[in-house]
């Protein structure tokens, strides 16, 4: 653990360093503009991938970048950062070498993960068509960590949380990227509402009211310091 508060004091010097009112600016308080839900995998640092500072992105993390309607904490998350903090855009960012969706294709089991990964799982019999078809296994994981994200982003357009702010008119888009950790690169889905149409009344979904496109942000205020 040395190390670890050796690199603390190194990290709060040069901080310090470039902005000596830096910690009591971050201590206001915050107002970020992204809610990023991604992998735990300890590759996939968030605020790195994504060339954002403390205080820009809100983030939550579990294995696979799953998002589960009966997972609170994920919820109370998604619900403080949508309704306390105001954020606009809501990231799902899987990875490339996920070994979550990995150990999802296979039939081994791993104990109580088990569990979790049932929710990837029960993924793949809705493309087992086009999965199937791949004969690679390399292209069939990286295909199958792109649908995850996908439905994954499908699981956060139902729920009440995403839809409540829609039809309260907040300018709340959602994302669903993927991370490619050999090169360093996000791809974008390009997620979209079309296939909601046909579930749209089950759901009591917003459809005609999201617009992903929109570059629309709210004028976010900055916190005084006093001087020293």
């Amino acid at each position: 653990m040395e190390k670890i508060f050796e690199n603390n004091r190194k990290w709060v010097a040069e901080k310090l360093k470039n902005d000596k009112n830096y910690f009591k600016k971050l201590a206001l308080g915050q107002k970020p503009r992204y809610l990023f839900i991604g992998c735990s995998d300890s590759r996939v640092p968030a605020n790195d991938v994504c060339g954002t500072g403390p205080g820009e992105m809100f983030v939550h993390r579990n294995i696979a970048n799953v998002v589960v309607n009966t997972d609170m904490n994920m919820l109370s998350v998604l619900q403080y950062a949508v309704e306390v903090l105001g954020v606009q855009d809501v990231i799902v960012c899987g990875h490339y070498g996920c070994g979550g969706v990995k150990a999802a294709m296979g039939d081994q089991q791993y104990g109580l993960i088990d569990n979790w990964l049932r929710n990837i799982k029960d993924i793949m019999p809705r493309y087992q068509d086009e999965l199937q078809d791949m004969q690679d296994e390399d292209a069939r994981w990286r295909r199958l960590v792109e649908l995850n994200v996908l439905e994954q982003v499908n699981n956060l357009y139902k729920t009440t949380i995403v839809q409540n702010a829609l039809n309260a008119g907040k300018p709340l888009r959602l994302h669903g990227l993927v991370y490619d950790i050999a090169n360093g690169i996000l791809k974008d889905t390009k997620w979209t509402t079309e296939d909601f149409k046909h579930y749209a009344e089950v759901y009591h979904l917003t459809i005609d009211n999201y617009n992903n496109e929109s570059t629309e942000e709210l004028p976010r205020e900055e916190p005084e310091v006093q001087r020293v």
